[in-house]
């Protein structure tokens, strides 16, 4: 199934620049994104039947990156500025302030939240798609 995926390269780098502002409204920094990106995987689920067939985005390893997403968010702040509040520490501090300190609880609410982003992302995909005329073309090569 990995040929589908192979396939629209070229769209995935065009939704990417496209959601890249969803990003930054979102609770996760770009390398943050990132991250999250390396452990979802997408599939299309009811591929053999074209009304229902649909891009969903597989979080199930994100749990593995979870807590490495604290030690990017720790080091985007170790970059922020060595002297005093600089205008990212001051961000990351309020950030830190309403979103937690890496507590469990914290992590899972990372998790819920890369999953729905991840989600969303694969809805913009899949919206790109049809926007082309390739979808279906998609949903076919899934299914070789």
């Amino acid at each position: 199934m990995s040929n589908w995926t192979d396939a629209i390269v070229g769209d995935r780098m065009a939704v990417d620049r496209e959601f890249s502002e969803r990003v930054r409204g979102s609770r996760f920094s770009n390398q943050e994104w990132g991250l999250i990106m390396t452990a979802v995987e997408f599939e299309i689920e009811h591929a053999d039947d074209p009304e229902r067939a649909s891009i969903v985005a597989d979080t199930s390893k994100l749990s593995s990156i979870v807590p490495e997403l604290e030690k990017v968010s720790n080091q985007m702040q170790g970059m922020g500025g060595a002297g005093g509040d600089s205008g990212g520490s001051v961000l990351d501090g309020i950030r830190g302030a309403l979103f937690g300190d890496g507590s469990s609880g914290d992590d899972r609410e990372k998790q819920e939240a890369a999953e729905r982003l991840s989600q969303e992302y694969a809805d913009a995909l899949q919206a790109h798609l049809e926007s082309k005329g390739t979808w279906e073309q998609v949903r076919i090569a899934y299914q070789e």
